[in-house]
């Protein structure tokens, strides 16, 4: 049978979400747990694959097991066998020929900001700090400008495998809660660094480089140079990853 995992995880000390030679994956762990629990290598297939230093709330990974465990008590088989800072939330069986990456898919990532003189100790590996004034009205106002369907060349990092760089953009905007700034956008996929490229474009309008509806024109002009600076990694988290086709059963 095959099981989808969502999955939450501080990504402070991994390489990234995918296996790769240079240190050690979220994948890496979750399969090694996968390996301890039946006796054998497991091969998984992943969502999203986040950079080192991002984190996630709602990751995917699917994997093929004969195991006679209910999917639903996997989460807890692997969960004690996890570092504690990867947990399973959910696990789930789906048809056999699901795959994460080849279905429709609605992502959401927020982009956490602390804006203040100091930053703060206990939140140091998941918000970006920012020490001067930041406007979030104007960032939100450059943020909906994005909405829509668009070619984000400009928010795009350079050695991107995307045959195309359009994208569509369902929601996006910026709140503040007290020193902490939030910018949520929510849309069909992401380019390389897109939301970082993003984040770190909106900041610099926050802090008045740019007029916000100078996003609209590093928009149309495709040029990455045009942008602002990527974001460090560190504020960014993957919410959430719906699957339409499949609504209220994943």
């Amino acid at each position: 049978m095959r099981i989808l995992f969502r999955i939450a995880y501080d990504g402070t000390g991994y390489c990234g979400f995918q296996s790769q030679k240079n240190g050690l994956a979220i994948q890496d762990v979750i399969g090694g747990a996968l390996c301890d629990l039946f006796g054998e290598p497991v091969k998984t297939m992943s969502a999203s694959r986040t950079d080192a230093g991002v984190h996630a709330e709602g990751n995917v990974l699917v994997f093929d097991t004969e195991t006679k465990i209910r999917p639903e008590k996997l989460a807890f088989a692997v969960n004690a066998r996890l570092p504690e800072d990867i947990r399973i939330v959910r696990s789930v069986r789906v048809p056999d020929d699901f795959h994460p990456r080849f279905q429709s898919t609605i992502k959401t990532y927020e982009y956490r900001i602390i804006n203040r003189p100091h930053p703060d100790p206990l939140t140091r590996n998941t918000e970006m700090h920012y020490y001067y004034p930041l406007d979030e009205a104007k960032m939100d106002e450059a943020a909906r400008s994005i909405i829509g369907e668009h070619d984000f060349l400009s928010f795009c990092a350079a050695g991107f495998s995307s045959k195309t760089t359009v994208r569509r953009i369902y929601d996006a905007r910026v709140t503040r809660s007290g020193d902490r700034i939030t910018f949520s956008v929510t849309g069909s996929g992401f380019l390389y660094n897109m939301v970082r490229i993003l984040a770190g474009t909106l900041i610099e309008i926050g802090a008045g480089k740019y007029p916000p509806e100078e996003m609209k024109r590093i928009l149309e002009a495709r040029d990455r140079s045009k942008a602002g600076p990527t974001a460090v990694p560190k504020g960014l988290v993957l919410m959430e990853i719906r699957y339409p086709d499949y609504e209220g059963t994943l």
